[in-house]
């Protein structure tokens, strides 16, 4: 992840970002007890999640990022685990939700997205439901991510992804600026 590109995830304006936009949509969802997020970054929308989950395992791949974020959650109820999103190596059949946000983008193909997704359902409970953003493939969003990772997931084709990686009730939402989506395991 580029400098500026990283500097703005750990920034007040995308906090504040977050708590008007993130907040409402999450606040609807059923989180449950064990909740995954892949791919924290800083850790913001792991401050908002660590207050709706009874426990939080957070992955992330960054060496720096994993070492900041890990000694931030000492003693809360976050657990952080440097790992890659697509072979975690956490037991299978275990979350009750997994979580990402504004970070597949980052992943670098869309066949290794699609490893992400299949993790994913690995890793959740049957019942369990796997919810994120991502960006829109817009020129503005393109140009944060100069010298830095930036595949876009066309929302048309996320509905047919999760449902390939073995989800159901794959719902996605298109805004302005971000995608969101929810889908279930059986």
């Amino acid at each position: 992840m580029n400098e500026h590109h990283l500097r703005f995830l750990a920034s007040p304006d995308w906090a504040k970002w977050l708590d008007a936009e993130l907040v409402p949509w999450l606040d609807t969802l059923h989180l449950g007890d064990d909740l995954l997020e892949i791919g924290p970054g800083p850790g913001l929308t792991t401050d908002l999640l660590r207050q709706r989950a009874v426990h939080v395992t957070a992955v992330e791949l960054d060496d720096d990022l994993y070492s900041g974020l890990a000694a931030r959650m000492t003693g809360t109820n976050v657990d952080v685990f440097h790992a890659d999103a697509s072979d975690t190596g956490l037991p299978a059949d275990r979350f009750s939700t997994a979580a990402c946000f504004a970070m597949l983008h980052h992943v670098p193909s869309a066949e290794k997205q699609d490893r992400v997704f299949a993790e994913m359902q690995r890793v959740l409970r049957p019942g369990g439901l796997f919810v994120g953003t991502d960006a829109v493939d817009a020129d503005f969003i393109r140009d944060t991510h100069e010298n830095d990772t930036f595949v876009p997931m066309p929302p048309d084709q996320l509905p047919a992804r999760l449902e390939g990686a073995g989800f159901r009730n794959a719902e996605v939402h298109v805004g302005e600026f971000e995608i969101r989506f929810k889908a279930a395991k059986p």
